[in-house]
């Protein structure tokens, strides 16, 4: 059960708000290589957005063009209605949260979260003020006059945040910040950071290679794969009506099913299981990239939505287990078809499965848990 939100701490910072954020046709090379090709997309004021794909899919050249610190090849890009495409880093007014936390040794915390403000002319009475205000935001107050030696990785970050915040943006922007924190940590710097910009009211843009931390924290998430956005959607409708095969078998776990798909007669189509004695009725809505003559497919099945029957169920798919993995609150059931197909079950009551390598066990499933892509649905 969710814990209760904690109260905010004395002497934090009064809520900011958000700026908007507006990019129109950006595009990034580097060399031969399209690192940002063609993308648009507009972030809402206060919105926090997670710009999520593997490596090399442009999220990063994305954010270090907001930030100023690459400059486009084309496009724009506004802030709050202001163009800022080719405006020196410096002068945007962004927060900015790094990998690397970039804290300097020599200073105390306090001094450390000071510094941009002493870079800006504000005096140092004033600056210390506002300092020890940004600390008692991320829960740090009273630790100003330790060394960053002296702190935890999770307290390091929480000096990071202090210090990106400390001038009050309203846009701060995020790359990769928890990539070195262990997984507890970095789960509850998550849910930290999440309550940091509910509080301030904050614009948030952040980068991360992991699902999970995306789903969880943010908004909204654009999918990137090879310089475009795949998909640009709230986490729910990501997971549950993933708009081509690239992003259904990015976000989760996904089986991948080779099928036939009949003809769309009304309003659904009859779709061949492997195998050919097995096929199912699904909805015009789950048929993607698949005109009306219908023809072959993938069909993409997440594994929880799978259930192990009695192999000798009509309505059930015959298959051989291959191995049964056990992970604490589920377990993961391989099983081949006849034809080899592999398949992966994810059985949420460990306590229950009694299977083991060699069985035969049937499977089925709702025909609303497929979705079918046809072969221009791999990419957008």
């Amino acid at each position: 059960m969710a814990s209760a939100p904690r109260p905010t701490p004395a002497g934090a910072a009064d809520p900011v708000g958000g700026a908007s954020i507006e990019i129109t046709r950006l595009a990034k090379r580097f060399g031969a290589v399209r690192a940002v090709d063609d993308v648009s997309l507009h972030v809402r004021p206060g919105e926090f957005l997670a710009l999520l794909g593997p490596s090399g899919s442009g999220k990063t050249s994305i954010l270090m063009s907001i930030a100023g610190f690459e400059l486009p090849d084309a496009g724009q890009i506004a802030i709050d209605g202001r163009d800022v495409t080719y405006l020196p880093a410096n002068h945007r007014n962004l927060g900015m949260v790094f990998q690397k936390y970039t804290l300097f040794p020599h200073l105390t915390v306090l001094d450390n979260v000071a510094f941009g403000l002493k870079m800006r002319g504000v005096a140092k009475g004033e600056r210390h003020r506002l300092a020890e205000q940004a600390l008692a935001t991320v829960r740090l107050a009273g630790l100003g006059a330790r060394m960053p030696a002296q702190l935890s990785g999770g307290q390091q970050q929480r000096v990071a945040l202090a210090r990106a915040i400390v001038y009050r943006p309203k846009v701060l922007l995020m790359d990769e910040p928890l990539s070195a924190l262990d997984k507890n940590l970095r789960e509850e710097m998550q849910l930290e950071i999440k309550r940091l910009q509910s509080q301030l009211g904050i614009t948030v843009v952040f980068v991360t290679h992991d699902q999970g931390e995306a789903l969880t924290m943010a908004d909204r998430v654009a999918i990137l794969n090879q310089g475009r956005i795949q998909q640009l959607d709230e986490p729910k409708a990501l997971y549950e009506r993933p708009r081509n095969r690239f992003v259904a078998g990015f976000i989760g776990e996904t089986n991948f099913i080779p099928v036939g798909v009949g003809p769309l007669r009304g309003d659904a189509a009859t779709v061949q299981l492997p195998g050919g004695a097995h096929h199912c009725e699904v909805g015009a809505q789950a048929l993607v990239g698949l005109d009306a003559a219908g023809g072959r497919g993938v069909a993409a099945l997440r594994p929880e939505q799978i259930a192990l029957v009695n192999p000798e169920d009509p309505s059930a798919l015959r298959a051989r287990v291959a191995g049964v993995i056990y992970s604490g609150s589920t377990v993961l059931c391989i099983a081949n078809l006849d034809d080899g197909t592999e398949l992966r079950a994810r059985l949420s009551d460990p306590s229950r499965v009694n299977v083991q390598a060699g069985d035969q066990v049937g499977l089925r499933w709702s025909p609303e848990a497929l979705r079918v892509y046809g072969e221009e649905a791999a990419t957008a």
